[in-house]
């Protein structure tokens, strides 16, 4: 007599929820994310160079935590900001979708409230604990960056990149402010090596992704003019950060050790920027002038700082 047919059960597996503490710990890392924590930590080197230089190498430590604390703010709320209006972009990039607004994990409302209460508190804590030049710098590198660049620039045009480099430049002028010392011919040197460092070191990005900005429907440079093109403004920049950087030397602020970084720095980007790059080799050639960029700024920078008197010998 056949067995009647019978099915085993199939044992249901248990859904893997979050503990509480585990939705905390996420939620904090995206918020984090939304202020770009690497952006953030290179202005802020940026705000306390610019301050240390103009301190002559002898801070007042309470201004400089203010300076620092509402340049954080400040450029946190500013990329936050970037993060809720850059959504639809966001969603179409490889590079970006993962983000926490494009993904879904923090919805756009969210993060544009983030970003104007951060914003407006760390003009606040400028205007407060520093001075209103040191506030009303941070107010426009903000509206530099999210008015300007983000909500207009970045959808119209090609020179959204040189043009956005502004406000990426006033960190250093927010220190120099802190500082008391007023803007000097000394700051604006500084203002312009940030400056001029940008377009090369952007474009660096864009060459490296362009079918992304060209799927999102952004204007990049070399989307709109082509790789050619863009190495040609990257060269054009390099030559110009060479001497600026160089003229910072004959401040009297700085010892002869920074000239000398600062030339050797320089020579070598230049000389990386007139590489003749085989067909096929274009992207290689951009990863490494992205990459020397960074190391470019760090150096700089961390040569200013080395080489204010007193520190300097």
């Amino acid at each position: 007599m056949d067995q009647p047919f019978t099915t085993t059960p199939r044992k249901i597996r248990p859904v893997n929820r979050l503990s509480f503490s585990e939705r905390i710990l996420s939620s904090g890392k995206d918020v984090l994310s939304l202020t770009k924590p690497g952006i953030n930590l290179s202005n802020l080197f940026a705000c306390m160079v610019g301050y240390w230089l103009a301190s002559g190498g002898i801070p007042e430590w309470r201004s400089l935590s203010w300076a620092l604390l509402g340049t954080a703010l400040v450029v946190g709320g500013s990329c936050a900001l970037n993060n809720g209006i850059d959504r639809d972009f966001d969603r179409k990039m490889e590079r970006t979708r993962h983000r926490p607004v494009p993904s879904g994990r923090v919805s756009r409302r969210a993060a544009v409230l983030l970003g104007l209460i951060f914003a407006g508190a760390g003009v606040w804590s400028l205007s407060v604990g520093v001075n209103l030049l040191a506030a009303w710098l941070g107010a426009a590198g903000s509206f530099l960056y999210v008015v300007v660049y983000t909500l207009w620039l970045k959808r119209i045009s090609h020179s959204n990149t040189v043009i956005g480099s502004l406000s990426g430049a006033i960190p250093p002028l927010i220190g120099w402010a802190a500082a008391g010392q007023g803007l000097t011919w000394p700051a604006w040197i500084l203002f312009f090596i940030l400056f001029l460092w940008q377009p090369p070191h952007f474009f660096a990005l864009a060459l490296l992704k362009t079918d992304d900005y060209r799927r999102a429907g952004i204007p990049m440079l070399p989307v709109v003019k082509g790789e050619r093109n863009t190495r040609r403004q990257m060269l054009f920049f390099v030559c110009l950060l060479l001497p600026v950087s160089l003229l910072l030397g004959r401040s009297g602020t700085l010892s002869w050790g920074y000239s000398v970084t600062a030339l050797v720095l320089g020579v070598s980007y230049l000389i990386l920027a007139l590489l003749r790059v085989k067909k096929g080799e274009e992207k290689r050639w951009a990863r490494w002038m992205f990459r020397y960029s960074l190391i470019y700024l760090t150096l700089i920078l961390a040569a200013v700082a080395v080489f204010t008197a007193p520190f300097s010998g």
